[in-house]
């Protein structure tokens, strides 16, 4: 019982500091600050609900509508406690050098401002998070990438994170947008499930209609290893895609060859030991003069390539950050947060997720779909 109240202490305080800058301070009229407690009440006592449902192997449909609740107060009440901190600062720089002077007058305009703001930022970033995945074009050059090769047409997903809000029908658009861009070789990078196979099975079928001239690809990200990833490992390969546990293929057209290989996630050997990332054994007796696509779920992993030869990895894992201003926080983890980067000597796509985690909400980044042509590098000329 201590443990679960000093558990709910900090959410407690964080929801009475917002009730207190947006309700109280202010002075509102009755009836305006009780229904502003209230609300904010009912949304917190919705998020507590909704971590107890969550632990349901068999979801009910009001199961189902408090999670969609909780998950959306979730990524608002970040929103809204950045919002009042960042006015808090403001606030106070305006009260101390003297620019405002009438204390309640301020307080109602902060809790306004904070109000106004945050509410329309919290339904577009559910609009675009439900929204049609945005497809990313762009153009890496590889070296020695044979003419059959050429601009060969690579995508990427990522971070689909089907679940308690993101269900089959979601995913058969995006299987529908993705083979509508006609792949050579499609790259599903980790992150593909949050929940089991018995739980989502039928969610995820729709994977089995991705087409791809050159194969469909798949590792694994840490949410597989939280919802049993030897079962998933099983399951993506039913359902047709190849599995890259840290091993790799050489696909070919026209006489150009290219390696896709694959690692499990960064992290895996500390929840499963012999399915740990090994980037040397996924590129062991791969030919040494043909380029090398390496897929690896999170960004970091290009900082335990020791010198191997990779030309180009594919990874997510950061959503992009998500939410505004997370983003500031996940560089402090990954070495790049999305786009084309180049870590400790390799280029490194980090894909913004076509899903989300969590709140169905998106602020700042787009869920994506990576759209990468890949062309022959020119070679470097001498002196």
């Amino acid at each position: 019982m201590l443990s679960l109240l000093l558990a709910l202490a900090l959410p407690t305080a964080l929801h009475v500091y917002i009730g207190l800058r947006l309700f109280t301070s202010p002075g509102w009229p009755a009836p305006w600050a009780a229904v502003g407690w209230g609300l904010l009440g009912l949304c917190y006592l919705v998020l507590l609900a909704g971590f107890r449902v969550s632990r349901r192997e068999q979801p009910t449909g009001l199961s189902r509508a408090i999670q969609w609740g909780a998950y959306v107060w979730l990524g608002a009440f970040g929103i809204f406690l950045t919002a009042v901190l960042a006015s808090d600062v403001v606030a106070g720089v305006l009260s101390f050098s003297g620019a405002v002077t009438d204390l309640h007058a301020l307080a109602q305009g902060r809790a306004a401002a904070v109000l106004g703001t945050v509410v329309p930022a919290v339904a577009f970033a559910f609009v675009t998070a439900r929204g049609r995945a945005k497809v990313e074009r762009t153009t890496v050059p590889v070296q020695d990438l044979g003419p059959g090769l050429d601009g060969l047409r690579v995508v990427q997903l990522s971070d689909v994170h089907v679940g308690p809000t993101l269900d089959g029908v979601w995913l058969r658009r995006v299987v529908e947008q993705v083979n509508a861009l006609e792949p050579d070789i499609i790259a599903v990078t980790g992150d593909l499930v949050d929940g089991t196979v018995e739980q989502l099975r039928d969610q995820v079928a729709p994977l089995a209609d991705l087409k791809a001239k050159l194969g469909v690809y798949y590792v694994t990200g840490n949410h597989e290893f939280y919802h049993g990833a030897r079962a998933w490992i099983s399951e993506v390969a039913r359902l047709g895609l190849t599995v890259l546990n840290n091993e790799h293929r050489v696909v070919e057209r026209d006489g150009a060859r290219l390696v896709v290989a694959g690692v499990t996630d960064h992290d895996a050997g500390h929840i499963d030991a012999p399915l740990a990332s090994r980037p040397d054994l996924a590129l062991a007796g791969a030919p040494p003069d043909v380029p090398r696509l390496l897929l690896a779920h999170q960004p970091r992993s290009a900082l335990s390539l020791g010198g191997l030869r990779v030309d180009l990895q594919l990874s997510g894992h950061t959503h992009g950050g998500q939410i505004f201003p997370f983003m500031f926080f996940v560089k402090l983890q990954q070495p790049v947060v999305q786009g084309l980067a180049t870590v400790a000597g390799t280029r490194v796509y980090t894909h913004r997720g076509t899903g989300y985690w969590g709140p169905p909400l998106r602020l700042g980044p787009a869920p994506e779909i990576a759209a990468l042509t890949l062309v022959a590098a020119p070679r470097p000329t001498g002196d």
